[in-house]
């Protein structure tokens, strides 16, 4: 008997036109109002209100003394210290092509997997020279080597020093070219030997200590 009341009722629950059906529940739960703001509106507010408080113009100028130190005085390259002891090795430079090198016609120039050396083209036609820019010793030991030699900074203030010294110096940022060389310790001094660098850790005397 119940396998022939479900169906009906069912049936008779289909066949009810839709406003029989519909009833009201009336509100459960607090309904509030949608008060979020655009996100660009939101933005564009703040930005507005922190023009008008100055906030903006000491940011702006706060970011420009952060630059201005930062391009005078870079973070000093990890790691590195002052050479005990000489040390001297020689660099291989060669390297092996990931693709194929092509001239500006497409003319395949060398194929990829080829080993090329840079010093067969391009010659280091100066000493490259790495030290601490804040070392007295290490400043005045560059300063006596060859006079086109390339002055490079581990750590001190680059352009003080151009300024103080009248001669470029330059800065191993991130300490790309110290990582590559292999170096640990500075002064140290890169030339080319042939189709090899050589590369030296030069050991100054200690420094002196100051009187009591």
């Amino acid at each position: 008997m119940s396998k022939l009341i479900l169906p009906a009722a069912l049936l008779a629950v289909l066949l009810c036109p839709a406003e029989v059906l519909a009833r009201d529940y009336g509100q459960r739960g607090t309904v509030f109002p949608v008060i979020e703001r655009d996100l660009l509106e939101q933005i564009h507010s703040r930005l507005t209100q922190m023009e008008r408080s100055g906030e903006t113009a000491r940011l702006n100028e706060d970011l420009k003394r952060r630059t201005i130190a930062r391009v005078n005085r870079p973070d000093p390259v990890a790691g590195i210290v002052r050479a005990s002891e000489a040390r001297r090795w020689q660099f291989d430079p060669t390297i092996t092509l990931a693709a194929d090198i092509r001239g500006a016609k497409g003319e395949l120039i060398h194929a990829a997997g080829t080993r090329v050396n840079p010093l067969d083209s391009v010659q280091l036609r100066a000493e490259l020279l790495f030290l601490d820019g804040d070392d007295p010793d290490q400043l005045a030991w560059a300063l006596k080597q060859a006079a086109n030699a390339k002055l490079i900074l581990v750590k001190g203030a680059p352009l003080e020093l151009m300024k103080a010294r009248q001669r470029r110096f330059y800065f191993d940022q991130g300490g790309k070219l110290t990582e590559r060389f292999g170096i640990r310790s500075v002064p140290a001094r890169v030339r080319q030997q042939g189709r090899l660098l050589e590369i030296s850790e030069i050991a100054l005397p200690p420094k002196r200590r100051t009187a009591q």
